[in-house]
């Protein structure tokens, strides 16, 4: 089995039971390298939303012991990107990130948790339509994270590629 049907099979199972959930961020810990560290955890996947948290622990923590800038910034990417991912189909397009902007409004010193989500019409309109019709797609998505009390941390707006992989030229 490829690794994007696998990625889709244990999204879909996520959406399906906490069992299923608990797979998914089991194996995204490990096949995201980076964000072992960071202990993500997808907290809800449905087919209209993520959401997401990061844990108010020393490794997330800045010198003012409030929770890392770039912690925050990664978390606002994984979920955007775990969110077109699963909507997408993960063997079918490739996704990067072109660019992203991140402007901080509170410390955080509790953990800080991110959802992201459009319904099925948005998503048909915004996303679906031009890469059906371009075999590509170019386009910000933003997040607002929040702390334990609700309050607005961060909001993030990233720019996202996604492209036909049978469009995709490499040198």
């Amino acid at each position: 089995m490829k690794s994007a049907e696998l990625l889709d099979r244990l999204m879909a199972g996520a959406k399906q039971s906490a069992w299923g959930l608990k797979k998914l961020n089991f194996t995204l810990l490990r096949v995201i390298p980076f964000n072992l560290p960071h202990k993500f955890k997808i907290t809800r996947i449905t087919d209209e939303l993520v959401e997401t948290e990061l844990p108010f622990r020393r490794k997330n923590l800045n010198h003012l012991k409030g929770i890392h800038a770039c912690a925050m910034a990664t978390l606002a990417e994984y979920t955007t990107g775990l969110f077109l991912l699963s909507k997408s189909s993960s063997g079918g397009y490739r996704l990067i990130m072109k660019s992203i902007h991140v402007e901080y409004h509170y410390q955080a010193r509790s953990k800080v948790t991110a959802s992201f989500g459009m319904s099925a019409e948005e998503f048909d309109r915004k996303v679906k339509a031009p890469l059906e019709r371009d075999g590509l797609l170019l386009d910000e998505f933003s997040v607002k994270l929040y702390d334990v009390d609700q309050n607005l941390v961060a909001t993030g707006t990233m720019e996202w590629q996604l492209k036909d992989w049978k469009k995709v030229k490499s040198k």
